[in-house]
């Protein structure tokens, strides 16, 4: 199934909405990852070039999860999905709630599309409210307590029986500066991996 065509038949071309161009068999994904925001060049998304950007430190985290993964397609094999909540490049510095409704039509498709989801991880607050965003629509809350993510780590918050997990941004030139929050993205990262083995 290619992923962009199925969102486009599903929720319509929107402009200036970036999806992700790839081809993969649904039923193989376990894991869904969701970073927060697409960048200015789609080149440098998950599935750009090789050396991407944002792989540049996707990779890391999940090689210090126990992985040995060295590329998309490995990730892919193991079964996890990576897409950003919001599909447009943001245009200041914080993005703004009018951008992750926008976006939100084909998450909500997109998360649909893999019917033996085991885990959901929200890498970032804003992966964490467009996903609140969605399951308010259907159960009337949050399925994530508007709490500090530290403080959610260790609970155990279910979907409609998906394990979600909410832990930190995995992209972008912060990550680096951050060490705790590096630290507790991998260790949420290996948590995920034994749920998905």
């Amino acid at each position: 199934m290619n992923i962009k065509k199925e969102l486009e038949m599903k929720v319509g071309i929107a402009n200036g909405i970036y999806l992700n161009d790839i081809d993969i068999d649904p039923l193989t994904i376990k894991a869904i990852m969701i970073n927060e925001v697409v960048p200015t060049d789609p080149l440098q998304d998950f599935y750009g070039t090789p050396d991407a950007d944002y792989l540049k430190t996707t990779i890391p985290l999940l090689q210090g999860a126990g992985t040995a993964v060295t590329s998309i397609q490995d990730i892919l094999q193991m079964g996890i999905y990576i897409t950003n909540a919001v599909k447009t490049p943001k245009t200041e510095y914080s993005i703004d709630r009018s951008s992750i409704e926008n976006s939100l039509p084909y998450l909500e498709a997109e998360l649909s599309l893999f019917p033996n989801i085991k885990v959901i991880m929200l890498m970032g607050d804003v992966a964490k409210k467009a996903f609140n965003m969605i399951t308010k629509k259907s159960t009337k809350k949050n399925a994530v307590p508007a709490v500090s993510t530290y403080k959610l780590r260790n609970s155990e918050i279910y979907y409609k029986g998906i394990r979600v997990m909410p832990s930190y941004i995995m992209t972008g030139g912060n990550i680096l500066i951050e060490r705790s929050k590096v630290t507790m993205a991998t260790e949420d990262i290996a948590a995920m991996l034994e749920i998905i083995k």
